[in-house]
């Protein structure tokens, strides 16, 4: 009896101890506790005065509000979605001038041994390269100023200019080389390069296809459009799920096709501690855990999934418990918490959107880390039991 109560009493200092030590985080961890992380978002403070992270409950509420953020989009951010106007030339751009006269013996007319044949005459000007000047030569017209002008406005002004001089001249210019009407394509395409516009006008895509297409596959591939010192940002998969996307490109736009693999991170009581890369987009908060192999049964607490990201701070200000103080940056950390104990969270998890460089953090349940501090005395106990069992036998 006596020896029954002394096993007892040992095995209760010893869950007393093991919960102590459990307690005082003096076991080896994954990371913070549930209740470390809810201490966290609610009385931690930095030097600011203000809590580290914003704590978000993951429930109807959060999700209505996040679905309403608008996503990246090339047509809102630019806003004019139609063809550009119509083209006019610029300096760099090389013209040939063709100009016709009415009849033989005139200042474009060339004689044949001495003998002027009858009909109109034509002289090709050689290829001339709009200046810095904006302007281009044409014999007995002199310097006249082309930039900023159509090749019909440039045609008048070469007939006005030999009015006069040559027999009823009419002129036809023609641009050889355009350099003002493009477009320049740059990163992940086939063949980086200025692309001329045509008249009609070329869309995003078309651009795109004439340097090449691009080289990476369609979900890790982003489009920046940089245009009047503004640059905006959207994936490729927006643009071909949209076809109001595929803006038309506009003279002087340049086009950076990026290739960006999207990726979240999982830590904690998973399957798999790693980083996970998309593949597609859209994934969503139920499909990344299940990517993770799911919660370890062993040590998980269900009540203790966090996702983890940076939020801009108009988000934030959306949620009912933002902070008044949000720090000075445009982006504030955000934990998201999800409840796995209560059934709905299986649905809610199927509305909560993933986004790139996401954390999905899992704690340990309070009863896994006591269980590791008895496995731990165990450890260290046992060779003095074993020392103890071979002094009975030995007496």
């Amino acid at each position: 009896m006596k020896s029954s109560r002394h096993v007892l009493a040992s095995t209760f200092v010893l869950f007393a101890l093991a919960a102590v030590l459990a307690g005082c985080g003096l076991t080896p961890a994954s990371g913070p506790s549930r209740d470390q992380m809810v201490e966290g978002g609610a009385t931690w403070t930095d030097e600011r005065g203000a809590a580290p992270f914003v704590w978000v409950e993951i429930d109807d509420r959060t999700l209505d509000w996040l679905a309403r953020r608008p996503p990246a989009t090339l047509r809102g951010f630019f806003g004019d979605y139609r063809p550009s106007a119509t083209q006019v030339i610029g300096v760099g751009d090389s013209l040939q001038v063709t100009v016709w006269e009415a009849a033989s013996g005139g200042l474009f007319s060339a004689s044949d041994g001495g003998h002027v044949s009858p009909g109109a005459r034509s002289s090709l000007i050689p290829e001339q390269t709009v200046g810095r000047d904006g302007s281009i030569t044409v014999p007995y017209a002199g310097r006249i100023r082309v930039a900023g002008r159509t090749q019909q406005q440039v045609e008048a002004a070469v007939v006005e200019r030999l009015q006069g001089k040559a027999i009823e001249p009419q002129a036809l210019v023609n641009i050889s080389r355009n350099i003002s009407n493009t477009a320049t394509v740059t990163g992940e395409v086939a063949n980086g390069a200025r692309v001329p516009l045509s008249a009609r006008g070329d869309r995003l895509l078309d651009v795109i296809a004439a340097a090449g297409g691009y080289r990476s596959p369609v979900h890790e591939t982003f489009i920046s459009l940089t245009r009047g010192g503004r640059t905006a940002r959207a994936p490729l998969q927006a643009l071909l799920a949209n076809p109001s996307e595929n803006i038309f490109i506009r003279a002087g736009d340049i086009l950076t096709v990026e290739s960006r693999p999207q990726t979240f991170t999982v830590a904690g009581a998973t399957g798999v501690n790693a980083v996970i890369p998309f593949d597609a987009r859209g994934v969503a908060l139920d499909e990344a855990i299940g990517k993770a192999g799911g919660l370890n049964d062993n040590r998980a607490d269900a009540n203790g999934l966090f996702v983890l990201r940076y939020e801009p701070a108009e988000v934030v200000r959306g949620f009912a418990n933002a902070p008044h103080r949000l720090p000075a940056e445009q982006m504030a950390p955000v934990a998201y918490h999800l409840n796995m104990r209560d059934p709905g969270a299986l649905f809610a998890a199927r509305r909560f959107a993933m986004h790139d460089k996401d954390i999905i953090y899992v704690s340990n349940a309070p009863l896994a880390e006591i269980g590791k501090v008895v496995q731990l005395i165990q450890t260290v106990a046992q060779p003095a039991v074993q020392a103890y069992a071979i002094g009975r036998i030995a007496h």
